[in-house]
């Protein structure tokens, strides 16, 4: 038992090294669950797939992943930066055009359109996607530890313990959120969006220097 139990808490904190970090994703998620908690939830376990999958190559494929990727480290953060500076950007533009139906009924709904959860869920795997940093932290990891998660039960255990971690922390956020967005007003939800896509701006910034 304690063969599968030290490897799976391994992973769980592992997990949550990666994914509590308050980065852009965080800011984001936060976002998704002020408009919608069930498009949140989607997009958290979009980001927990993608943790997941990068454990799970770097359990397999730790040197090769580390050395491969940080080559073109600097064209992929620079790729992302440019991902997140249009998602800051458009977040901006759709906060200044409070939602016409909000009006209507005058509940306070975070500005722009909500997508629906497979969508949030697909989109959200694409912008983890892209950060490398996440796949060079679980080829470190996954390397230092060497031999002790070659093992078929020991690395499964491994994964587990990862995907759990980090979905069980995006989820949290999610609630944060949800219980956030009920208790400020409409005026302050929007300006709440305006600063947390700032922060998203100012991150894509910082991930983009220094220039390939």
């Amino acid at each position: 038992m304690n063969e599968l139990l030290t490897p799976a808490l391994a992973g769980a904190a592992a997990g949550l090294g990666v994914a509590m970090p308050m980065g852009a994703m965080s800011v984001l998620l936060l976002q998704e669950a002020m408009r919608e908690r069930r498009t949140a939830m989607a997009a958290a376990a979009g980001i927990a797939t993608v943790d997941l999958g990068y454990a799970a190559l770097a359990t397999a494929l730790g040197p090769w992943v580390a050395s491969h990727v940080s080559t073109v480290e600097a064209w992929v953060r620079l790729a992302s930066a440019a991902i997140l500076l249009a998602i800051a950007a458009h977040g901006l533009l759709a906060s200044r055009a409070p939602d016409p139906a909000a009006s209507a009924s005058g509940a306070p709904v975070a500005p722009g359109a909500v997508p629906g959860p497979w969508r949030a869920f697909a989109k959200y795997v694409g912008l983890t996607a892209v950060n490398p940093t996440t796949a060079l932290y679980f080829a470190a990891l996954t390397t230092a530890q060497g031999a002790s998660l070659r093992g078929g039960g020991a690395g499964a255990a491994f994964l587990v313990g990862v995907g759990l971690a980090s979905l069980l922390w995006q989820q949290a956020l999610v609630t944060i959120g949800a219980v956030a967005a009920g208790r400020i007003s409409a005026t302050a939800r929007t300006w709440t969006f305006r600063l947390g896509y700032g922060l998203v701006a100012a991150y894509a910034m910082k991930i983009a220097f220094p220039l390939p």
